[in-house]
């Protein structure tokens, strides 16, 4: 039985969050655990993640940060805490469940069947028989992302920014979320240019055979995003400076 530590950000997410769902899941497979981390919410966030966290103290953990940190700080200090209590996987997950939870499971099941990935991630691909539903902005933006985010990694990464994500513990992983990250709006791009740099440096296997993307079976856009237009010119600059402060030297 693996054990599992699943971070889910939270930002005013009072009338997202769907408690009964997190209730509701069980995996008698694996220890599948839940640490939320309130990121300093106006509303009634840290009350509705207390309820649960009484509700079930074996399952349900919270973290709650003082001031609003941003989504990257918060999956940062959510996964070091997990670290502590020595986990085999930890991973974040959107609290609006717009990938379900019982795609959790999946994803533990394929990494133990291939030890050799560090890392595992959720990819948006509309295929027949599969329940993507997604606006065709957004998708096609993201598609124009992808490919730049692609360039700019030397990666042939198909979807940076599925808000499902689990990797292996160990050394590499640690090395990952020891620093704050620069990116405040596409840290998931950047948690893959630090992996590929340390990586490197440490001669351990290329990124594309320690990470995987796993095709999602259902993903579906959930209304009250906090993501608009302008946060995608925001996320080409930030690509720039994740480009300047990881590959500059290796390609000079």
């Amino acid at each position: 039985m693996a054990s599992v530590v699943i971070v889910v950000p939270c930002y005013n997410e009072e009338k997202r969050l769907d408690r009964a769902s997190f209730l509701a899941f069980q995996n008698p497979l694996h220890s599948i655990k839940f640490l939320f981390v309130n990121d300093g919410s106006t509303d009634n966030t840290l009350q509705l993640l207390e309820s649960l966290r009484m509700s079930n103290s074996d399952k349900f953990s919270v973290l709650s940060l003082p001031q609003n940190q941003g989504k990257a700080e918060a999956v940062r200090q959510g996964i070091m805490t997990a670290f502590d209590s020595n986990p085999d996987y930890v991973g974040f997950w959107d609290a609006d469940l717009a990938t379900p939870l019982d795609t959790i499971p999946q994803f533990v099941d394929f990494a133990e069947r291939r030890p050799e990935l560090s890392m595992i991630v959720g990819a948006r691909v509309k295929l027949l028989g599969r329940e993507i539903q997604r606006k065709p902005s957004r998708h096609y933006l993201g598609r124009v992302f992808a490919t730049m985010a692609s360039a700019v990694l030397g990666l042939a990464v198909y979807d940076t920014q599925c808000g499902a994500k689990l990797f292996r513990v160990s050394p590499l992983v640690t090395d990952l979320f020891q620093q704050r990250f620069q990116s405040r709006w596409i840290f998931d791009v950047e948690i893959l240019a630090r992996l590929i740099k340390i990586s490197r440096a440490k001669k351990i296997s290329q990124a594309d055979r320690i990470i995987y993307e796993f095709p999602l079976t259902e993903w579906r856009d959930i209304a009250g995003s906090k993501v608009r237009f302008y946060d995608f010119i925001k996320a080409a600059w930030e690509l720039y400076r994740i480009r300047r402060k990881y590959f500059r030297s290796s390609r000079n």
